[in-house]
């Protein structure tokens, strides 16, 4: 029988910029440092083409390190969210481009991708083509000393985000591909009510290349997250599972908090830091 007592908190603190989104590039790194975040998850999107040198050095005397990158492009398939460049090809290429310019300064680091939505509801369609073009990805990536980690969302991003929705899903694309540089990025908000989750977490076992972590209410709009331990989701017994996988990277705080009341965007920022960070370690 498992005990499940951490000796102490197994996972190094780290959060998503998307946490921050009123926060500027520049103000992330010198608050996330001033409040005692480890890792970074860099998101391309804050990134400024005049300034990026300027930034680049600024992160590397942040003391920060980059756990992962969320690129600029990330789905294979139309996404609404981001909806430019059209075409699976032109997608793929704004990926490879987004690995080359940002590697260097994340080494070691994961890229973040998921599928998409399905086009014409065509799902075995993503699939396949996620599949195909992750076995081209891998490579790419291993040339460039970083990872690529799948993401399954949430079923209330299907036919708008993405064309799967559980852990076992993009487990099966995982071991389809059978690479050593793709595996899973387990984001908790997303898979928490997927039946036999726990099961699925230990079957991915050293393919987890990240963890995300926030809480769950009925959302208000697609992007309505709360801090870890404000929601519902049983973030302590899937933390042990986690952990009891021999996942030993980051746990990263990811929350959206957009058009909803009560925002959490328009609250003291770095108290939602610190409320997570202790949420994280009480679970």
């Amino acid at each position: 029988m498992v005990q499940h007592l951490f000796p102490r908190f197994p996972f190094a603190f780290g959060v998503n910029e998307f946490t921050t989104q009123p926060w500027t590039f520049e103000e992330d790194l010198e608050r996330y440092a001033q409040l005692g975040v480890e890792t970074l998850e860099m998101c391309e999107q804050k990134l400024d083409d005049q300034r990026f040198e300027e930034q680049m050095a600024k992160l590397a005397d942040s003391g920060l390190v980059v756990s992962a990158v969320q690129p600029l492009v990330r789905t294979f398939g139309a996404s609404q969210i981001q909806s430019e460049p059209v075409g699976v090809r032109s997608r793929v290429n704004r990926l490879r481009a987004s690995i080359q310019r940002l590697a260097p300064y994340a080494p070691g680091s994961t890229f973040v991708v998921n599928t998409g939505a399905a086009d014409q509801g065509n799902m075995d369609r993503a699939v396949q083509q996620t599949i195909q073009e992750l076995t081209g990805l891998a490579g790419w990536a291993a040339d460039h000393g970083v990872r690529i980690a799948l993401e399954p969302l949430n079923a209330t991003l299907m036919n708008t985000e993405t064309a799967i929705w559980t852990v076992s899903q993009a487990l099966d694309i995982i071991e389809a591909v059978d690479h050593e540089q793709v595996g899973i990025c387990l984001d908790l908000w997303h898979v928490w009510q997927e039946t036999h989750l726990e099961p699925q977490i230990l079957r991915a076992s050293d393919r987890i290349f990240l963890l995300h972590v926030s809480d769950w209410r009925t959302p208000g709009s697609p992007r309505d997250r709360l801090v870890p331990g404000d929601g519902i989701i049983p973030i302590g017994k899937l933390l042990h599972t986690v952990y009891e996988a021999g996942y030993d990277g980051s746990s990263t705080v990811e929350i959206f908090s957009q058009d909803v009341v009560n925002s959490l965007y328009q609250s003291d920022l770095s108290e939602v830091i610190q409320r997570s960070r202790a949420g994280l370690e009480h679970a």
